[in-house]
């Protein structure tokens, strides 16, 4: 299938939902792409419509009511044909056209059926949003070990509380509403443990007094956390985890002598001890927690796949990653080519929205110059822009990565799980290289080359490297998985051949 519009979208979070909206009601034709089975994101995620009904989902969702209107937005232009809205579609690389952008994507709402996509516009706005940071440690390839999105996405999307005991550990404000709404589902949360200390609030108060409705959410999910005597744990971090026994060998052959009777292998005991200035554990403040499952969340990496195999530049987001460097109207520095929301560093849903609305206001500038957006409106979104910029760089300052993290990693501990590399094997590749950053460390030991592609161990094993300069990830050319059968569709081999040359014959 191949389809073109004034403007494709990739990514329905806040960001792509304001952004489509906004080009919609200026008037243009609209393709807004997301592998979801429904608009809203990560953020925004909700059961499947056939069980919505009865899986609760109350308190779990914030800003609703711009959800709302952008959602009855995008279905009045999607039943007049001027939005093109296409779900389960994965989007694996784009490229350059003369006179414009191809978006090459995976349609799978029929699986295991798949069919190549290939998606046409003058312009595209890449709002694939972020995702979770780790920062591995010794036990945390444990069955129960997940991070602080994961256990969220099993409420938002399943209503599923992931453990009846849980211990939450990482730095920044997400870890709060994911403890209250674990503890609101009846999960016993054991503890909280925030990194930084509150008072680093009070060398940045400026952003937070300017922002009231951050303190009445603090407040809220504070009263949730009291009401369920949840202790929250400042200056302490998740250092282990210890699984439990494989199973009782004298109750027979059977399962426990493979090892996979009840709780076998699964996580048991979560240790955490005080740090000191610099991040590294205080001797003598170990405590050992008996829980089943563990969430940990060191903040967000931008997923910039699509925007870096385009040439979009980077810039420091200031929080230990690079980001997608843009001017005050969303724009990259590649013609016809924008991109907002987490991409362009983490900031909430908020800041998401009000620079969707802002991209989409410059495309619609660049596409018909003779059209005149209403300034005073601008003016108020670029105004949204900046005060919630300035509040993700003071959350950046107040909720650094620990700068002694490594402390707590033994030579054994994995830190690339899908290749299996060991922080040892990383510490030799620096030390004996020398490897200057994760790219390097790749070469030398295969961090990086499995599964994931370094989206889970990237940001780990350039902090192990480097402390110097923020993350960047490697280019990847296909950013999701993507199968044979789609790279060898027709439609895919057409748009993929040079100009004037003939499409190959897959067989």
């Amino acid at each position: 299938m191949s389809e073109s519009a004034d403007l494709v979208v990739v990514g329905a979070g806040p960001a792509g939902m304001a952004a489509a909206a906004t080009a919609l009601d200026g008037g243009l034709r609209v393709v807004l792409v997301d592998a979801g089975a429904a608009p809203g994101g990560q953020f925004w995620r909700h059961p499947p419509d056939h069980a919505r009904q009865a899986l609760p989902t109350a308190g779990l969702h914030h800003g609703l009511r711009t959800y709302r209107s952008l959602r009855a937005t995008l279905s009045a232009h999607e039943r007049t044909g001027r939005l093109t809205l296409l779900l389960d579609h994965h989007v694996w690389t784009t490229a350059r056209e003369e006179d414009g952008f191809a978006v090459h994507a995976v349609d799978r709402s029929r699986a295991p059926e798949e069919r190549a996509v290939v998606l046409r516009a003058p312009a595209l706005l890449v709002a694939t949003g972020a995702y979770d940071r780790q920062l591995p440690f010794p036990g945390w390839d444990l069955p129960g070990v997940l991070t602080a999105g994961g256990l969220q996405a099993l409420l938002k999307g399943g209503g599923a509380v992931a453990g009846r005991r849980v211990v939450l550990g990482g730095t920044g404000p997400f870890l709060l509403p994911v403890a209250a709404a674990l503890a609101a589902r009846g999960a016993e949360v054991l503890a909280v443990c925030e990194a930084a200390a509150p008072s680093a609030w009070l060398r940045h108060p400026v952003p937070l007094l300017r922002n009231p409705a951050k303190w009445v959410e603090a407040t809220r999910y504070a009263a949730t956390l009291a009401r369920h005597r949840v202790p929250l744990r400042t200056r302490t971090a998740i250092i282990a985890a210890e699984g439990a026994a494989q199973g009782a060998a004298e109750e027979g052959e059977g399962e426990a002598e493979k090892g996979v009777g009840r709780g076998a292998g699964r996580v048991a005991v979560v240790r955490t001890a005080s740090l000191g200035a610099d991040g590294s554990p205080l001797p003598g403040t170990e405590r050992r927690i008996e829980a089943d499952t563990v969430g940990v969340g060191w903040g967000f990496v931008p997923q910039l796949d699509l925007l870096l195999t385009l040439g979009c530049g980077l810039a420091d987001a200031g929080d230990g990653t690079m980001a997608a460097a843009v001017d005050d109207g969303q724009r990259t520095r590649v013609p016809g080519l924008y991109t907002a929301g987490e991409t362009c560093g983490v900031g909430g849903a908020a800041l998401a929205v009000a620079e969707g609305r802002v991209a989409a206001v410059s495309v619609l500038t660049d596409l018909r110059p003779s059209g005149r957006p209403n300034p005073r409106r601008l003016a108020a979104e670029r105004r949204a822009v900046a005060g919630h910029r300035a509040f993700a760089r003071a959350m950046a300052r107040a909720h650094p990565l620990p700068p002694a993290w490594s402390a707590w990693l033994t030579d054994d501990t994995p830190v690339c799980r899908c290749e299996e590399v060991t922080a040892g094997a990383v510490r030799s590749a620096r030390a004996d290289g020398p490897a200057l950053d994760h790219r390097q460390v790749k070469q030398l030991t295969r961090a990086g080359m499995g599964w994931c592609q370094g989206r889970m161990c990237g940001p780990a094993v350039h902090c192990l490297v480097t402390r110097d300069q923020p993350y960047a990830p490697a280019e990847r050319l296909i950013a999701t998985p993507v199968t044979l059968g789609a790279l060898a569709d027709p439609v895919t081999l057409g748009a993929l051949a040079a100009p004037g040359e003939p499409a190959s014959d897959p067989t």
